[in-house]
This record gives structure tokens, sequence and C-alpha cells, in this order.
């Protein structure tokens, strides 16, 4: 992040974008910087803001796998201004980057552990850095789990790599649709009954979840029925934010600030006012 403007964006290049659902693209961004593109150092589960020259900035969390060497990927779905404009956007055309803002998943906390992964829809963006982590390094890290579900078929995020996760030992892949459809042949299920319905057990575990609040509410009390205790459930926050540097006061949440303080968060650091997301 430039030291002199924290504001400033760095100028970046998009160099491919593809899409990954109807309304969700994948970005592959380059700064053009070399010395600040060697340095841009991030871990999964934090964030950055890209900006659309002209339209404005938004903030994404970073989907690409900072050991990977792939370059910086943000997972964009089309629901804004901003988020328009950089659906437009053809490779080749400038884009702002600031960050990386936030914290992080505590992988290192998690080894030896059995780590269950709770997606939906987008929510799965930061999610897919934890799981490649994982996946890297997979003999750190007990069973892995991956619970992951959308409005159809057409809005799975990342389809084109259920398979290679499914592949890598003590790992199982779990797909569920709000609706399906004549060639759907999985389940149809809302995410929280499958969880339910598969039952992971708490012993040696943490449950990872990201997806739109009104779903985490209903995982967190599935996986409190399973008897999951509060420091074993972590998600991540969306809120309103502007700045990242935890002046603007726009995602603010209890005494807390998501863009500093998160946005990772267990359910025992949030427990207080959980129920304002």
């Amino acid at each position: 992040m430039t030291a002199e403007n924290p504001f400033a964006p760095n100028l970046a290049v998009l160099k491919e974008a593809r899409d990954l659902t109807p309304d969700v693209r994948l970005l592959s961004i380059e700064l053009m910087d070399e010395k600040l593109r060697g340095s841009f150092d991030y871990k999964p589960g934090q964030f950055a803001f890209v900006s659309a020259f002209g339209v404005g900035e938004s903030p994404f969390g970073i989907v690409s796998s900072p050991h990977r060497n792939e370059g910086l990927k943000f997972a964009v779905r089309k629901v804004g201004t901003v988020t328009r404009a950089l659906h437009d956007l053809e490779p080749g055309g400038l884009v702002g980057v600031r960050g990386p803002f936030g914290n992080h998943f505590p992988l290192d906390d998690y080894r030896g552990k059995n780590i269950i992964i709770i997606g939906g829809g987008i929510g799965m963006a930061p999610l897919r850095p934890v799981i490649n982590s994982i996946l890297d390094n997979r003999g750190s890290y007990g069973e892995l789990l991956i619970v992951n579900g959308a409005r159809s078929p057409m809005d799975l995020v990342f389809a084109d790599e259920f398979d290679t996760w499914a592949a890598s030992p003590k790992t199982k892949v779990e797909l569920t649709v709000d609706k399906g459809g004549d060639s759907w042949m999985g389940r149809v299920a809302l995410i929280p009954a499958v969880v339910k319905e598969l039952k992971p057990s708490p012993e040696n575990a943490v449950a990872v979840i990201c997806g739109p609040p009104i779903m985490i509410r209903f995982v967190l009390m599935a996986l409190k029925e399973l008897s999951f205790a509060p420091q074993q459930i972590v998600t991540t926050l969306e809120a309103k934010m502007k700045c990242g540097l935890g002046k603007c006061a726009r995602c603010n949440v209890g005494d807390k600030y998501v863009c500093q303080d998160g946005p990772v968060f267990t359910l025992e650091q949030i427990s207080g006012f959980v129920e304002e997301f």
C-alpha cells in the first residue's frame, strides 16, 4: 500500500477476466509497480479495495492463494455501479488497488484439526484461499469437509475446481442448491439443513463460514445444536467499508471495526453483536 497516502490506489492492469457464474467474474489483476508487486504480502481472509476509475472503489476478498504465486484475483459479483464497471472492463484496462486490509484466518492454529468449510454463493470467495492452503499442506490438517450452496446450479462459484478439491485425500465436497433443474442430479436443500443432515463432529474441529447474513445466522444455530463451542466457529463479516483504516467508522459493530479487527472473527468474539448482521 502506498506509504505516502494510504487512500491513493496503486495502478494495476487487468490481465484476465472470466465468468464464474452469470453474475460473477474472476478478475486477475497485476500491480504495475514491480517492487510493490513483489512486496504485496497478504494472507487468506484479507481483502483489498479495487477501483474502477471514474466510478469508485469497493472492497473485495482476495481469492488468490499467496503461496501459489498466481497474482491477485478477485471474484466480483455484479450488484452495483462499481462492480458493473469492473465487469465491463476489458483485459489491458487499468484499475486501482488499495490493501491488503484486515486480519486473516489463523491457519497455523488449525493444524491437526478437522476443518468444516461452509460457503454460500459469493461467500465462497474468501474461503477459496483457505481451502487451497489446506490442500497444499494436506498432511498438516485432519478431515476437510466442504459444504457449498447456491441459489441454482449455475450460481455455484468455482465449480471448475470442485473435482480437484474432492480428489484430495481426506476431503469431501457436498454441494446443494435452493432450486435445481432437469439436469441437476445433486442435493436440493438449504445449507443449514445440509449441515444438520451431515452432522459434522465438533471433536477437534473448526467450522469456517461465509455467505449471506441470513445463511450464517441459521448455520450458527445448526452448529450450536451439534455442540460446536463459540471458539470453534469462525466467520467473516461484511460491512459497509469505505476507508479500510478504521477512520471513517462506517464498519463499526459494537466496539470493533470490521476492516481492522476483522473481517475474520470467532463466534466467541462477536457473540455480543452478531445479531446486527
